[in-house]
């Protein structure tokens, strides 16, 4: 029973991480519904996400291998403006904000139903207006380093459950202007370092106490295919549809966990 409750967490971490709707949130209430203990503990779901990892960074390795190789050549020829370089410089110091308060503040972070519900609801509502007012009239080639540092302070929203890491970049990215598949993909970027750092840090943790690996192994698996399915699937459907659907989605969820919260669910 454990290698199926394993598999189905990691088809929730691998669907839900990467579409805007927050993977922490689903994977809580849905523990919490069918009242898995065990396998349901932060410490395996944190080493799951392992997968996820995986899956991000294979799906975008073009991408950062271009980014690494295309920055230190600028390093090389002290060419500060060159793409590359805008774009590693971005990704690093908006992954700074996230790591820093998430390790202070890593064991003072409320996790409750009430609080995944009204937070759905309030980035339900930021995302609608992100997409209503954002400009979307920037391509990749237009970043800009203090997009990485706006993005990143975007995404240390992330920390309290029920915001959604690519949720929270993705609004941020739709305000300052971006087109939906350039949001969609810097963001997907600039979360790569914080998730891995994250995730290696506690899956350490858990392997050194977990006596059965294989119902972790299953987990890690399973949220490496459905996350690499549902990057794939995200960044197609940004390329000729809105997030509305996200909006509607989370407003509908966050909704009924309100609900579901006042009779102590």
């Amino acid at each position: 029973m454990e290698y199926v409750q394993a598999f189905i967490l990691g088809i929730i971490q691998g669907i839900t991480e990467f579409l805007p709707i927050s993977s922490t949130a689903h994977l809580l209430v849905f523990t919490e519904a069918m009242g898995w203990k065990q396998l349901g503990e932060k410490a395996f779901v944190d080493a799951i996400q392992l997968g996820s990892v995986f899956a991000v960074i294979l799906y975008f390795w073009a991408d950062i291998r271009s980014i690494l190789t295309g920055a230190l050549a600028a390093y090389q020829g002290k060419d500060w403006q060159r793409e590359e370089w805008k774009l590693l410089v971005g990704i690093a110091v908006g992954s700074l904000p996230a790591l820093i308060v998430g390790y202070i503040f890593k064991d003072a972070l409320p996790k409750s139903i009430l609080v995944i519900a009204i937070a759905s609801i309030v980035m339900a509502l930021l995302l609608g207006a992100a997409e209503k007012f954002g400009a979307r009239q920037r391509g990749f080639d237009k970043l800009q380093i203090r997009d990485g540092l706006l993005i990143g302070l975007g995404q240390m929203l992330a920390l309290v459950p029920g915001v959604s890491r690519s949720g929270s970049t993705l609004t941020s990215a739709l305000f300052l202007g971006l087109e939906r598949d350039t949001a969609a993909r810097f963001s997907f970027l600039l979360g790569i370092p914080t998730l891995a750092i994250v995730t290696i840090y506690q899956s350490l943790k858990v392997f050194k106490t977990m006596d059965a690996f294989g119902p972790l192994l299953v987990g890690i698996i399973s949220a490496f295919v459905f996350s690499y399915l549902s990057i794939a699937f995200l960044m197609q459907f940004l390329k000729t549809k809105s997030t509305w659907i996200f909006v509607w989605y989370r407003l509908a969820f966050g909704t009924a966990l309100l609900i579901a919260s006042m009779y102590k669910f």
